[in-house]
């Protein structure tokens, strides 16, 4: 009787993981496609994206904690990430989030990117006026300027650091920046 309620419960969780991995997905997709019409047309920026993309999110991570690469796979692991970078108007969000993803991948190197770490930190870093430490957050001072990291905690580490989170050299990163939004370096 109990190995097949355990199995009952398998078969339930893995059904599970596959309707949210799917959920994640469309949610990117979404996500993605607004920032693509709005780079490409110059619309306007449809926060509501990122706002419903947020409460649905605090959901998931209430009732299943969050979406591990064992739970939901790669790329649907990778993509709440996603959602949570985008989530700027609820800091205190992306920073619960941090706080989760940091003791996951201390336990277990396997269930996070730790890029997906690296770069949540600089954004939190950065909404909150503080110097970033993997430098993967830009600016530009206006539409026709390079983009240029926001200030850096110890720059001239700043390439070890990124090296052990899995990241390219600062330099590196600057210029895929420029190239993917037409300006140069």
């Amino acid at each position: 009787m109990d190995s097949r309620r355990e199995k009952n419960k398998m078969e339930m969780r893995a059904k599970i993981d596959k309707k949210l991995a799917k959920e994640i997905l469309k949610r990117v997709d979404i996500d993605q496609a607004m920032r693509e019409r709005f780079r490409a047309h110059k619309k306007t920026w449809n926060y509501s994206v990122d706002k419903k993309n947020t409460v649905w999110l605090k959901k998931i991570v209430e009732r299943y904690g969050w979406p591990t690469v064992s739970f939901v796979g790669k790329k649907a692991s990778h993509g709440a990430w996603l959602l949570v970078q985008h989530a700027d108007h609820d800091i205190r969000f992306q920073k619960k989030v941090l706080g989760l993803l940091e003791k996951i991948y201390e336990k277990d190197k396997t269930e996070i990117r730790p890029s997906d770490i690296a770069y949540l930190t600089d954004r939190v870093l950065t909404h909150q006026n503080k110097l970033q430490i993997f430098g993967t957050q830009f600016k530009r001072k206006d539409p026709t300027s390079m983009f240029r990291p926001f200030p850096i905690k110890d720059a001239k580490n700043v390439d070890k650091r990124r090296k052990g989170y899995g990241l390219s050299t600062l330099e590196e990163y600057a210029t895929i920046i420029n190239k993917r939004y037409k300006t140069k370096t």
